[in-house]
C-alpha cells in the first residue's frame, strides 16, 4: 500500500504524526510533504523537528518540489490524506491552485479518481470554508474533521486522536483496529 501524506500548519500536528507512525507499523510506503508552517506547528505542538517527522516516512519531499513523483498523475498510489488540513490548503485544493506540492498532489489525486481525505482543523467555520468543503465533496473528496466520538469512552487525548487517525485510514481502505466501532446498543 502506497499513501501520500500532507501535513499543513493548522493546529493538530499530532494527527499527521500518528498517521505516519501507524502507516509505518502497517508497512505502508508513505510519501510525505510537510508545509512550511507545519514545521513550526510540529515543534510547538508535538515537540518534533522536521527531520524527526521525515524519518517516519519512506519518502519525503519539499513543499516547493513540484517535480516530485507525487506531482504527476502517472504516480500510482492508494490514496492521500492531509492531516491536519489548513483552510488555506483546503481553499487551494478547492480552486485547483497548485502552488505547492501538497495542493498539487491533492489536485492530481482528484483528477485521477483516487481517494483524498482531508482533516480540516478550524472552528468556527465561515461560509467560505463551508463552500470550499462542499465544492470538494462534490468532486468526491472526503471531508473528515477530526471530531471526537465519545461512544467509545476515550480515556486520553491519545484515544481521541487515534480514533480520528483510524477513521482516516479506513477511509483510504486500510483496515485497522485503532478505534471503537459502533455496534449498537446492548
Amino acid at each position: 500500500m502506497r499513501i501520500v501524506v500532507g501535513i499543513t500548519g493548522a493546529s493538530g500536528a499530532v494527527y499527521g504524526v500518528k498517521l505516519l507512525v501507524h502507516l509505518k507499523k502497517l508497512g505502508a510506503e508513505t510519501h510525505l510533504v510537510v508545509s512550511r508552517w507545519a514545521e513550526y506547528t510540529l515543534k510547538t505542538e508535538a515537540g518534533m523537528s522536521l527531520s524527526e517527522v521525515r524519518e517516519l516516512a519512506a519518502h519525503s519531499y519539499s513543499p516547493d518540489d513540484l517535480a516530485a513523483p507525487i506531482a504527476s498523475g502517472s504516480f500510482l498510489h492508494d490514496g492521500m490524506i492531509v492531516a491536519p488540513c489548513s483552510m488555506k490548503t483546503l481553499a487551494a485544493i478547492a480552486c485547483g491552485f497548485s502552488d505547492n506540492l501538497i495542493s498539487r498532489a491533492a489536485d492530481v489525486t482528484i483528477k485521477e479518481g483516487r481517494r483524498l481525505v482531508l482533516l480540516p482543523r478550524e472552528t468556527p467555520l465561515n461560509a467560505v470554508h463551508l463552500e470550499n468543503m462542499l465544492r470538494l465533496a462534490r468532486c468526491g473528496v472526503i471531508i473528515m474533521p477530526p471530531v471526537p466520538a465519545f461512544y467509545g469512552q476515550p480515556k486520553t487525548v491519545d484515544d481521541v486522536v487515534e480514533h480520528s487517525v483510524g477513521r482516516a485510514l479506513s477511509l483510504v481502505g486500510i483496515k485497522n483496529d485503532l478505534y471503537f466501532r459502533w455496534g449498537g446498543l446492548d
